[in-house]
């Protein structure tokens, strides 16, 4: 398969130019050519969306790629080009292909229902959003904070995509330790307080649900390791779809077992799309191949407002009556999650929670000193 831009050849003899709109303004239209055959363009958005998909399987070989990442990578592909980034279409999505099958063929399961061993990790909270925008990486910061300041080692996961990362600002410097897993894809290691925070970097335009490493592959060389706190990231609804890879790979049943929280906001919309993604685990939870959340957290209220528990579905209506509340505050409304520890009434409300765990003692002293 071949990529490469192509200017229009010359109109037929005898056949007058018709310059477009945007011939008159911006010179020659460039054609962009991806196909089997040098020279011959696609037609239409299907023919080079298919062309793209095409070189996305030829480039994962034999390991099957969700659709899902099949038709991000095609369309973050086009983009680039278009964008000027990527000079060759065919040839990014390959690669993105590449990347996805390697991080998928690294923990593949021998058996659907085969319990995964989370020793290592200390005790792992995953932080699965329920909905768009519901505070997922405020949660999960708020939890890292709490522990840190209660003198506990913390691991810090974000499996999300940088450029849609609620934790892009959540270290003061990138930190210089990087792990290489493949030619386009590594680990950053950074400070967050004394918190160890793991984030994604990758030379291709975007990384897919499909491109994130398994579990065991985040797990850096730090002993103790008390709590290891994951923020999903790319959306609960695409997370929850497969627990045997890519992000959901952290719901995936094991022992010890791990206390996955679901983050939603105190509406009812809210509510309804955190119903669909418990749907969309039930039958993995069903098969033995993930576990449901354990506990639900409301971002950005203190208590249920009137009429909004109503929109709970039978999954999620038993959570709501031990919900955790984590208050509005006007700074993280405004600046997200910045280097700054979260302020003090954000940490008191997760800190009962990690009491409950035995994962914090329950006179737990909080000094705010930054030693790091």
């Amino acid at each position: 398969m071949t990529a490469q831009w192509q200017e229009p050849g010359p109109d037929p003899v005898g056949t007058p130019a018709r310059p477009s709109v945007r011939q008159s303004r911006r010179g020659p239209v460039r054609r962009l050519v991806v196909g089997s055959r040098p020279g011959t363009p696609p037609t239409t958005v299907t023919e080079l969306t298919a062309a793209l998909g095409d070189a996305t399987r030829r480039g994962a070989g034999p390991v099957p790629v969700d659709r899902v990442d099949v038709e991000e990578v095609s369309a973050s592909a086009a983009r680039a080009h278009v964008a000027g980034t990527m000079p060759d279409p065919a040839s990014t999505a390959a690669r993105m292909g590449a990347t996805a099958a390697a991080m998928t063929a690294l923990d593949l399961p021998a058996a659907v229902t085969d319990p995964v061993s989370w020793n290592g990790f200390g005790a792992l909270i995953p932080v699965l959003s329920g909905s768009p925008g519901a505070g997922a990486s405020v949660v999960a910061t708020a939890l890292v904070d709490a522990l840190q300041l209660a003198g506990r080692c913390v691991l810090m996961v974000d499996a999300a995509d940088p450029a849609r990362s609620g934790l892009a600002a959540a270290a003061e410097v990138e930190g210089p330790w990087t792990s290489a897993l493949t030619p386009d894809l590594s680990l950053r290691f950074s400070w967050r307080g004394q918190a160890l925070l793991t984030r994604l970097e990758s030379t291709l335009p975007v990384i897919t649900p499909g491109m994130v490493p398994p579990p065991p592959q985040w797990l850096p060389e730090l002993d103790p390791l008390h709590v290891t706190v994951v923020d999903i990231g790319h959306d609960g609804w695409r997370a929850a779809a497969n627990p045997l890879a890519g992000p959901g790979g952290w719901l995936r049943l094991g022992t010890p077992a791990q206390r996955p929280l679901l983050v939603v906001r105190p509406t009812r919309p809210s509510l309804r799309h955190a119903e669909q993604v418990l749907a969309r685990l039930e039958p993995w939870v069903a098969a033995g191949a993930a576990v449901n959340p354990y506990q639900l957290v409301v971002v950005g209220a203190k208590r249920w407002p009137a009429g909004v528990v109503g929109a709970a579905g039978r999954r999620l209506e038993p959570m709501t009556e031990t919900a955790v509340f984590i208050p509005h505050d006007d700074d993280v409304q405004v600046a997200g999650v910045t280097a700054e520890l979260l302020p003090d009434r954000l940490l008191e409300a997760v800190t009962p929670l990690l009491t409950r765990w035995n994962l914090v003692p329950d006179t737990a002293g909080r000094s705010r000193r930054r030693p790091r």
